[in-house]
């Protein structure tokens, strides 16, 4: 039986939901394990159907109050959730490592980043607007003025997944909130408790400002509670980060309504002829094993240009050993266990079946008794119909491939359903520039690993990587639609 492990203080109420202006206490609960160890972090309330449609009632209760809310009121509350979510940077760091398991040094980043996200969606608070448009274009618009605004679009419904559950959760709840929209999430079910204090902190700061805590809601569950709330007409836009199968399935499910959906990706890397191969070597290091490989633009497919092929890769197996492998709560900690035992059974699988098909194991055979740990693992020559090339790993393993030059490599990376980010190597602006021509991906990183991210810019992928894009300014217009004024000042007799 696995035992409990010192927890930080929470302040949600335990066997509770935030829903409506209250927390429900329910009667189903399941353990949140640490992935290091088993041992058990809390017990987190599950939501039902009922709880659900209960959720998306009250959220629509709240429409016209938060469509009201002045432009100083919703910056207001955002720069108090902002605030509290900083003054408790330590303890949800905590929290984050216990319950996904990533390295400390990855929660931490995550913390940062989630209060930068923050801070930027309270700036763009005061940057929603619209534009006049030339109505006299055509001639029956002579005279006419004509405009258009943003409005709230009206409840979004935010589901998260397991391995960012606070920095995804808060791209979704921010630019809600900051478009005068309630807003209802859905945790993964692995990784519950630090949205929850998410929702716990947002829901005390609209309180002390006089705003309906129904504002923002959180429900907990099955994937049929998962449907109650994106079927709902009420929910007027749905965003989602996770898998590409489960997005396909919810825009199908939502349609006609608006969908944002931030999938996978197997991300491709390209190492010109003209690196610096430290360097690259060292953004594969940093990119490809980071959250312990369960980020959607880690390092996955390497394309390495053939007059450095070897040389790239007796470096990287030759540093692979400056990992360090171990308990995550540990600050020196670069890579621990995944998320469950079923995915790191997984990846084991997909490795397999790739040295079936010929691929070669350039790294230690993975042993041991946990099914989780999947220590750095490198392969070449990686068939490019094998699943480890072609679909997302999800976890701390690159693939190596050897092209002729950078057209190729292009070739490559784009010969894939995917297309979040990607990124290239090079000493030359014209290689450079074409693969930020040609790479059909959501953005394209020059000398940089792929997983680099602003939070400020907009993120999002094309293909089966998803629709729509993050970013505060960019989620927030995806938070509203544009209202449309046509005036003419004297009607015409």
């Amino acid at each position: 039986m696995p035992t409990p492990v010192s927890t930080p203080p929470l302040i949600a109420e335990p066997r509770a939901l935030p829903i409506g202006e209250s927390w429900r206490h329910v009667e189903v609960t399941a353990s949140v394990t640490f992935p290091f160890d088993g041992s058990i972090v809390a017990e987190a309330p599950i939501g039902t159907v009922g709880d659900a449609s209960d959720a998306l009632a009250a959220a629509d209760g709240v429409r016209s109050e938060m469509a009201n809310l002045t432009t100083s009121e919703r910056k207001s509350v955002l720069a108090a959730i902002t605030a509290r979510v900083r003054r408790d940077a330590a303890r949800l760091e905590d929290l984050l490592v216990l319950e996904t398991g990533k390295p400390r040094r990855d929660c931490r980043v995550e913390v940062a980043r989630t209060i930068v996200a923050l801070e930027a969606t309270v700036e763009e608070v005061s940057r929603i607007g619209g534009e006049t448009v030339p109505l006299d274009l055509q001639e029956l618009g002579r005279g006419m003025i004509g405009y258009y605004t943003r409005r709230p679009a009206g409840v979004v419904v935010g589901i998260a997944g397991f391995n960012y559950p606070l920095l995804l959760a808060v791209h979704k709840l921010a630019p809600a909130l900051a478009a005068g929209c309630p807003v209802i999430i859905k945790p993964a079910p692995q990784t519950p408790l630090t949205t929850i204090e998410l929702l716990a902190i947002t829901r005390d700061a609209l309180a002390e400002h006089g705003v309906s805590r129904a504002a923002a809601q959180l429900v907990n569950g099955s994937a049929d509670v998962g449907a109650t709330l994106v079927r709902d007409a009420r929910a007027r836009v749905v965003s989602f980060t996770g898998s590409a199968a489960v997005g396909h399935l919810i825009a199908q499910q939502a349609a006609p309504r608006k969908v944002v959906l931030e999938l996978g990706s197997n991300t491709g890397f390209i190492v010109a002829a003209d690196a610096d191969i430290e360097a690259a070597v060292d953004a594969v290091l940093r990119g490809g094993f980071y959250a312990n490989g369960q980020a959607c633009i880690s390092v996955q497919r390497v394309v390495l240009a053939r007059p450095i092929a070897d040389r790239f890769t007796r470096r990287l197996i030759a540093r692979i050993d400056e990992l360090v492998v171990g308990d995550p709560r540990d600050a020196d900690t670069h890579v621990a266990p995944v998320i469950d035992a079923a995915s790191g059974e997984r990846i084991r699988e997909m490795i397999t079946r790739a040295e079936t098909a010929g691929a070669t194991l350039l790294t230690p055979p993975l042993t041991g008794d946990d099914p989780a740990l999947i220590r750095p693992t490198v392969l070449g020559d990686v068939p490019s119909e094998v699943d480890l090339w072609a679909e997302e790993i999800f976890g701390p393993v690159v693939c190596l491939a050897t092209v002729d030059d950078v057209d190729a490599a292009i070739d490559v990376v784009n010969a894939s359903r995917y297309g979040l980010q990607a990124a290239i190597f090079t000493a030359s602006l014209e290689q450079a520039f074409a693969a930020i021509e040609r790479l059909e991906v959501g953005g394209v990183v020059v000398n940089e690993i792929p997983g680099f991210r602003s939070d400020i810019m907009p993120y999002g992928g094309v293909k089966d990587s998803g629709v729509g894009r993050e970013g505060p300014r960019f989620a927030i217009e995806e938070c509203t639609v544009t209202r449309m004024a046509m005036i003419r000042p004297r009607a015409r007799s």
